[in-house]
């Protein structure tokens, strides 16, 4: 594995341990350099390279002569920040695969649960999107909200503490992508088709068409298996 690959990796796994499973607290100082590079199986010179590049983040701070520390800021962090370490699409592909894992399934819970008026915003703001999208507007929030109203519609607690994970992917998927072009065309297209199941409250073809919607968008922003 190169360098480079295998100290971001490294990086990544100090931003993960610092920002979000907080093992490090803020002002809390970390293992020396020997002990650090050992624990993360690595050698010392891609552990600085990885620290550095945490330190530029202002997630770490290098004191010298007294070693690295976990500055203030560092809980201040998003731990959904994909603009970060160049983190962008690998945990982009790995929210749009946690999608891809639920959101089929939301769609058809709720052709199952929903009530009238909750299909009916569901169709509304599906036509919201739509209307973004051939007007030549940020569609964000339509999308952010066209997909928030169909995992409320499914009635499951626990899918709805997942809602946060669907606002940023597509947040930062039409902030980011870099085929918008496309990635607008297949939603219109795949919209269209996940509407139409849903009005008629076809579980199965909506789950299908969900499924495609997420391949699609996956494919577009060219997040293919590591």
């Amino acid at each position: 594995m190169p360098k480079q690959n295998l100290s971001q990796q490294t990086a990544e796994r100090l931003y993960t341990d610092i920002v979000v499973e907080r093992r490090f607290q803020p002002g809390e100082k970390l293992p020396n350099e020997v002990e650090l590079s050992q624990q993360l199986g690595v050698s010392r010179a891609t552990l600085r390279e990885a620290i550095r590049t945490l330190a530029d983040q202002g997630v770490l701070e290098v004191r010298r002569g007294k070693g690295t520390f976990v500055p203030q800021a560092a809980a201040e962090q998003d731990a959904l920040d994909f603009r970060r370490l160049e983190r962008v699409k690998g945990q982009l592909r790995d929210l749009f695969e946690l999608r891809a894992m639920f959101e089929p399934r939301c769609a058809a819970l709720a052709c199952r649960r929903a009530t009238a008026g909750e299909l009916e915003d569901i169709l509304k703001k599906g036509a919201a999107v739509e209307a973004c999208i051939r007007a030549g507007r940020d569609r964000t929030q339509a999308d952010q909200a066209f997909h928030t109203a169909i995992v409320r519609a499914a009635h499951n607690e626990f899918l709805l503490r997942l809602l946060p994970l669907i606002q940023q992917a597509v947040s930062t998927a039409v902030e980011k992508g870099e085929r918008r072009e496309q990635l607008s065309e297949d939603t219109l297209r795949d919209h269209a088709l996940l509407l139409e199941f849903l009005q008629k409250r076809d579980g199965e073809g909506a789950e299908h068409a969900m499924a495609i919607h997420m391949l699609h968008s996956m494919d577009v922003m060219g997040l293919e298996e590591p």
